[in-house]
């Protein structure tokens, strides 16, 4: 019974050294975090805005047979690219054929006719002035002549007018561009009565993107740009690589009375033609880069209860928290109005981990993660 007794105490007192020791283990000072930081300063930035928006063809085409006809031929097929001038359609064009042929047979009929007037005109203008011959059939030779020459200006009229028929039979693309499908087929009457709608042609390139940004966002956008066409760029949601870019070059004369909102249009190049009209896009906005902010990127923001704030690395290699008031922001940056100042060091990675007064090593990575570095990586920097 004693033997057991001291074999509990003993186990007890191993047990309670153990859990000291763990305790002084968990006492011991947690190892400092390696964390990256930014040197923030308030300086110049671009600043852009952003709307959602929806693309349209700058140009938007219907190709129509403009005479009567059996189609006889199609030159494409349906989604081609076509360029200006390129055939796409034929119409039999035997009935125009004949049509010039026999006007051009007029005209030769005329012009022999007139080539004899006129020898008769140049035989009897000496008889009458003699007075060999009456002056009433030399007139009349006068009549004839000027008569013919009517005709032929006619003929050569009906002529063109034929040739202008002719060439309407070969139906050619009006613009650059996407053709849809046909809408009519080989062997069908085109053009009979009416000006038949054979396919029609959008050209996206350039691109239309159109937005719509409030009135009070149009008023301090004309305040403000800096240009007179301001730069532009559209990116295609789900298409993170896809950004082409432009300018505005556009705005409405006057406010939607409904919405309060006023329609703009960026001129965008898509040689590409990877973007089509009607996709939903995002449009970006320069506006100005006279002006200096304190800028850092959003994701490295919190937010509580009490507010939003960064953690920031003081002159002890130590993490504070830093409450701060944001003001303009985009998918970019954010700006500060208050709470840094230029030369804090903003923590911007090992976001998860990060606590205050917790010890950390850093490593300054602003040449590379700083607002600058961001600028030139989404080519934010508008070109002079």
């Amino acid at each position: 019974m004693q033997i057991s007794l001291k074999a509990s105490l003993f186990a007890l007192l191993l047990l309670a050294g153990c859990s000291s020791e763990k305790q002084q283990v968990k006492q011991q000072e947690v190892p400092p975090l390696n964390i990256q930081t930014i040197t923030v300063k308030k300086e110049k930035i671009p600043i852009w805005q952003r709307y959602t928006g929806m693309t349209k063809a700058s140009s938007d085409q219907e190709v129509k047979a403009r005479v009567p006809g059996i189609l006889e031929a199609i030159y494409f097929h349906d989604g081609d690219y076509v360029t200006k001038g390129q055939k796409l359609f034929k119409i039999e064009q035997t009935e125009y054929l004949a049509a010039l042929k026999a006007a051009q047979a007029k005209k030769q009929q005329d012009e022999a006719s007139l080539a004899l007037a006129k020898a008769d005109v140049k035989r009897y203008t000496p008889l009458v002035e003699e007075g060999l011959a009456p002056r009433a059939t030399l007139e009349q030779y006068q009549a004839q002549e000027a008569g013919l020459e009517a005709a032929i200006e006619a003929d050569e009229a009906q002529i063109q007018k034929a040739e202008i028929e002719l060439g309407y039979t070969i139906i050619k693309a009006p613009i650059n561009g996407r053709v849809s499908a046909r809408l009519v087929d080989v062997g069908n009457l085109v053009g009979q009565g009416e000006s038949t709608l054979l396919t029609t042609i959008v050209n996206t390139d350039p691109l239309y993107a159109y937005f719509s940004p409030s009135q009070a966002d149009a008023l301090l956008f004309q305040k403000y740009k800096k240009k007179e066409r301001p730069d532009a760029f559209i990116e295609v949601p789900d298409a993170s690589n896809l950004r082409l870019n432009g300018y505005v070059d556009f705005a409405n004369n006057s406010v939607d009375a409904l919405t309060s909102t006023l329609t703009m249009r960026a001129t965008i190049e898509n040689k590409e033609r990877q973007v089509l009209p009607g996709t939903f896009v995002y449009v970006s906005l320069f506006i100005n880069d006279e002006y200096e902010f304190l800028m850092i990127p959003p994701e490295v923001v919190f937010t509580d209860q009490l507010g939003s704030y960064v953690y920031v690395v003081d002159e002890n290699s130590t993490l504070k928290r830093a409450d701060i008031k944001t003001g303009y922001s985009s998918k970019y940056y954010i700006n500060i109005e208050s709470g840094l100042k230029d030369g804090d060091k903003v923590a911007v990675s090992a976001l998860m981990k990060l606590k205050p007064n917790r010890k950390v090593i850093t490593k300054d990575v602003t040449k590379s993660k700083g607002i600058q570095a961001i600028l030139k990586q989404n080519k934010l920097i508008p070109e002079e």
